[in-house]
């Protein structure tokens, strides 16, 4: 039948162009615009094969072959049908399994059904080769598509080369067309613009009180090293607060340190392990975005001032439906950016609110978001992909981004819904 079927190995082409702009094959150092990159294989390959395109099929590996974010946004695009393989973890590395086998098994059943005149490959695994060769004998005539390779050198078999039929290669003019470094700012959505309530946050300053006492468990702890002969024990966080103090504080003159959750609670203990110094009852360390010591005066679960706790969250105010249309939302039209992220978990938030002074109230908490609020807009960032594979957590970076967008699309309601002043 005459027509073109593209069969994409997307660790090839997306870790080959990572190598080309940012030097080295890590996915996470680009951003890709895949509605721009699939257009652009459609194009390309009709233009090389002359005849229409029948479908693209993007295989790609998934950690228990369950589908990423960008997973589901491919696979809901016109012609494009996504096949996983799985992703597993090795040495530190990760590495994709089944997804050769994937590709072989759907050239060979394209080739044998006379599905398509021509398949157009883009891959470099020699594994292909017996699929490769299995369609040229049912009549289908094999293009083979490399990526520019980054030291201008083969990143393809050379048994693979050798074999297809058509040769193309995709060089950087064609890549950087849907395909950016992050170092140099992405085309899925403009670079978030840099907030100085993000530097406030950062160097948020601690009171003497709290640093005093940070620095006397940090002596005594050095002290009982010295005479054990062991390393002091590294801080410990409080179970229960997987968000606790995210960014590492320098060390303040005298050796005065950022007091953790561990050092507060033996604080707050009554008895002859409180410090001299020790602060009222009702102060507490501040989770998530939120730094330092602060003090209150009454409090709710886990610290919380009665103005925090009235506050809802978004499960609270989403329905079953809406949770289904933010999820084709996410799907279709959300990029992934985490200035982006941020600013539409905020918007979701403010349309679903019962009384407009929830954002007045919560406007007047800037810089530091409550942590229930914080952690939903965390777990919600995870969906797309923001998680970093060592440590399944958000790059420090990506989540001051988050709370940056969230505070300016909460700014942009506030201002707009205070009352204006006439002379």
């Amino acid at each position: 039948m005459d027509r073109c079927v593209v069969l994409v190995d997307a660790g090839y082409l997306l870790g080959a162009a990572a190598s080309l702009l940012a030097g080295e094959p890590a996915r996470s150092r680009i951003t890709v615009d895949h509605a721009a990159l699939i257009q652009g294989l459609r194009e390309r390959a009709e233009a090389d094969t002359e005849q229409p395109l029948l479908r693209i099929y993007w295989f790609d590996g998934a950690p228990d072959r369950v589908p990423q974010p960008e997973h589901r946004r491919l696979r809901v695009m016109s012609r494009v049908t996504v096949r996983l393989g799985a992703l597993t973890r090795s040495d530190g590395r990760w590495a994709q399994k089944g997804v050769d086998a994937a590709m072989h098994a759907e050239l060979t059943e394209l080739a044998r059904n006379r599905a398509c005149s021509d398949v157009v490959l883009v891959t470099g695994d020699g594994d292909l080769l017996p699929g490769l060769m299995s369609a040229k004998e049912h009549g289908v005539a094999v293009h083979l598509w490399a990526v520019q390779a980054a030291d201008g050198d083969y990143n393809q078999s050379e048994d693979l080369v050798a074999e297809a039929d058509e040769r193309r290669v995709l060089d950087r003019a064609w890549i950087t067309k849907a395909v950016r470094a992050k170092d140099f700012g992405g085309v899925c959505a403009p670079p978030p613009v840099p907030r100085p309530e993000i530097a406030a946050i950062l160097s948020a300053p601690l009171p003497e009180s709290a640093l005093a006492a940070s620095a006397e468990r940090a002596a005594e702890a050095q002290a009982t090293s010295a005479r054990n002969g062991t390393a002091p024990p590294a801080p410990e966080h409080a179970p229960g607060h997987e968000h606790g103090p995210e960014v590492a504080h320098p060390a303040p003159p005298g050796g005065k340190g950022v007091p953790t959750p561990k050092d507060l609670a033996a604080l707050r203990a009554p008895g002859p392990q409180a410090a001299p110094s020790s602060p009222p009852a009702n102060a507490t360390l501040r989770w998530s975005s939120d730094r330092g010591w602060v003090e209150r005066t009454g409090g709710g679960q886990l610290g919380e001032s009665p103005e925090t706790a009235s506050l809802p969250t978004l499960a609270q105010l989403t329905s079953a439906e809406q949770r289904w249309a933010d999820r084709e939302e996410d799907i279709t039209t959300v990029g992934g950016d985490p200035f982006e992220v941020g600013q539409v978990f905020a918007r979701r938030w403010m349309e679903r609110l019962p009384e407009a002074s929830y954002v007045q109230k919560l406007s007047t908490m800037y810089p530091r978001i409550p942590h229930r609020i914080d952690g939903e807009v965390l777990r919600y960032a995870a969906r797309f992909g923001l998680l970093a594979h060592k440590d399944d957590q958000i790059d420090e970076h990506d989540r001051y981004a988050i709370r940056a967008g969230f505070w300016r699309e909460i700014d942009v309601r506030a201002a707009a819904d205070r009352p204006s002043t006439t002379d």
